[in-house]
């Protein structure tokens, strides 16, 4: 075999994949048809990523950390508010429990998983380039790429997103759904500090999240993700920068003083995506290409996250067994191990997504018992705090922070 794995797909989660693997021992090719070029050009393209702190022991374990050190902002509170409302909720960590994640722009998680990748000798990255053709045999997996060369591994790994080809191919069903909403993200400079707070105010049309940024040449700064409905997108993308920084100000009631400086922005259509099974003969499924999930809870990537922690986990002590790494027992571990907690991550947000997205007065009101009822029940608080930090059910090795 050329490799131990082939991924098709080198986004955060491919590229984590990758680097995760070869940290113990493995080899991976990864196949994408992004340019490098476009992908890691200058600039802050208003993306950003909220790295759960369980993610982030993993990128320290990966060898990724360094590579990231002050550039991200630390998540050291969370607050929840219906509207701008009396009342609201605050997840506040103890004070020996450290941040709850970092932000990051999705611009540097990428050039320091690219520049790791290409650094790597366990690593053939194949950017620029698709697979034509792909073969799933007894003995072993064959990619057939658009340059005319040839790859062979003992497993393949979907990486490509919710519209994964690959998936398709194997002819696994998905479930899903429209939320007739889109998201804005974007980024934009503000007057007052953020003090790494990150705000989620329910409106009626959909959550409007603030995600604190850290400080540049400019000042202060926060990420956006807003949603509203699908007919509007479009028009809040064209708004010129002043109306759409009225709007936002309009919706933030002023709290961070004078809005300035937005980045460039982009609108995304909003849905619930799930694999009914995320294995088939030699081939796996991780991130978006397994389940994708409303932005309300933020854990979209860490989930994905999640996927690479425990498929390198499964892998890596198959391989100190002897066993094929395509072996079926060992996929069926994967698939019994994620399922699960996919489905409930994925089931409770979109139950957060119905609850807090309903109009009326009714629902307003409904939103602001259960903010009151969370900050009542201690427990329930400590688990919503648990799933921020993506620290919930049965933690690969990665994710504490240790070596595979």
């Amino acid at each position: 075999m050329d490799n131990d794995v082939i991924i098709l797909g080198g986004g955060l989660v491919g590229s984590t994949l990758a680097l995760a693997l070869t940290a113990s021992g493995l080899t991976a090719a990864v196949v994408d048809p992004a340019d490098p070029a476009v992908m890691l050009a200058p600039g802050f393209d208003g993306r950003a990523s909220a790295i759960a702190s369980a993610s982030g022991r993993m990128l320290e374990a990966i060898g990724i950390a360094p590579a990231l050190a002050g550039q991200g902002c630390a998540i050291r509170q969370i607050r929840v508010s219906d509207g701008l409302e009396p009342g609201k909720l605050d997840f506040v960590p103890d004070a020996d429990d450290g941040a709850l994640g970092t932000m990051y722009e999705n611009k540097l998680l990428r050039r320091a998983l690219f520049d790791a990748a290409t650094a790597s000798p366990a690593i053939d990255l194949r950017m620029k380039t698709r697979a034509t053709t792909v073969e799933r045999g007894p003995h072993g997996v064959t990619a057939t790429l658009d340059d005319g060369s040839t790859l062979r591994a003992s497993l393949l790994v979907a990486a490509e997103g919710r519209n994964s080809p690959t998936r398709a191919a194997a002819g696994i069903n998905v479930a899903r759904w429209s939320y007739d909403h889109a998201a804005i993200v974007g980024a934009f400079h503000h007057e007052r500090p953020h003090e790494d707070i990150a705000f989620e105010i329910f409106y009626p049309a959909g959550p409007f999240a603030l995600l604190p940024l850290v400080d540049d040449a400019v000042g202060h700064r926060s990420a956006i993700v807003w949603s509203v409905k699908a007919e509007h997108g479009p028009g809040l993308v064209k708004l010129s920068d002043r109306g759409f920084l009225a709007e936002a100000s309009a919706r933030m009631g002023g709290f961070l003083g004078e809005l300035s400086a937005p980045s460039p922005r982009a609108s995304y259509p909003l849905g619930f995506h799930h694999a009914a099974r995320i294995t088939a003969d030699r081939l796996v499924l991780v991130g978006d290409a397994a389940h994708g999930i409303h932005p309300i809870a933020g854990q979209g990537l860490n989930l994905g996250m999640r996927d690479v922690a425990a498929l390198a986990e499964v892998l890596v002590e198959g391989r100190r067994l002897g066993l094929d790494l395509g072996d079926a027992q060992l996929l069926a571990r994967y698939q019994r191990w994620r399922g699960l907690d996919t489905l409930a991550v994925a089931a409770a947000t979109d139950g957060l997504t119905r609850l807090f997205g309903v109009p009326g007065r009714t629902a307003s009101a409904v939103r602001r018992f259960g903010i009151s009822a969370v900050n009542a029940i201690p427990p329930l608080k400590n688990r919503f705090m648990a799933e921020a930090r993506g620290e919930s059910g049965q933690l690969p090795r990665l994710l504490q922070g240790l070596p595979v």
